[in-house]
């Protein structure tokens, strides 16, 4: 697999390939090598994936410009789904994804996007409408300080609806739903997609929504 990606992306005019292992405490010494803006995680250890994103993200030497990660996995579990976006990783991205999904996926993320690939959407939507794992109890202090409004948006995002769905439930401008988001990653210092549906359900607001 790490092969493979390095062929496809390194052939790309826009992409760069620093370097490759399939060793995590190796990748971690490569990030701070190379300074890369993107680490493509495809370890079969989820567990030791969920600890190389944290360490890249902690690492001090990387404090200035930490690199943004996607993670690669054939099936992930209800709770490490949850704790990849709460730790920040910035794309997950299902084995069977076809080469353009992957160049596009390694693209938005490097120039800041989150990417949640198809079938890790439909896991994480089904799952919080399911309930998923006990959340917190009640509804986390830092929800109290958003308006209703700004409730209702972070709710719907957090079911994996679209800015532009968004605006038509709630029969608002897409200036606006933007509007709002940006005030809720401010309140809540969120940095972006994945982590706002992350709070969304860890907040208790799902439940308390639903």
């Amino acid at each position: 697999m790490r092969d493979g990606l390095h062929t496809l992306l390194d052939a790309l005019p826009d992409i760069e390939v620093s370097a490759g292992t399939d060793n995590a405490t190796a990748a971690l010494d490569l990030a701070r090598t190379h300074g890369p803006d993107v680490v493509l995680i495809g370890l079969d250890d989820l567990d030791a994936a969920l600890q190389l994103v944290r360490r890249l993200g902690a690492d001090p030497r990387l404090a200035e410009s930490p690199p943004r990660t996607i993670v690669f996995h054939g099936e992930f579990t209800d709770e490490l789904l949850a704790e990849l976006l709460r730790v920040g990783v910035s794309g997950m991205v299902d084995r069977g994804a076809t080469r353009d999904e992957v160049v596009a996926a390694a693209r938005a993320v490097a120039r800041g996007r989150t990417v949640l690939g198809h079938e890790v959407v439909e896991r994480l939507v089904d799952w919080i409408r399911a309930g998923g794992a006990a959340p917190m109890a009640g509804v986390r202090p830092e929800v109290e300080g958003l308006t209703l409004r700004e409730r209702e948006v972070l709710s719907l995002i957090g079911r994996g609806m679209s800015i532009e769905d968004v605006a038509r439930e709630l029969y608002i401008g897409i200036s606006t739903v933007r509007t709002h988001l940006h005030r809720v990653r401010h309140k809540l210092d969120l940095r972006d997609r994945a982590q706002l549906v992350a709070f969304a359900y860890r907040s208790g607001l799902m439940h308390e929504a639903s």
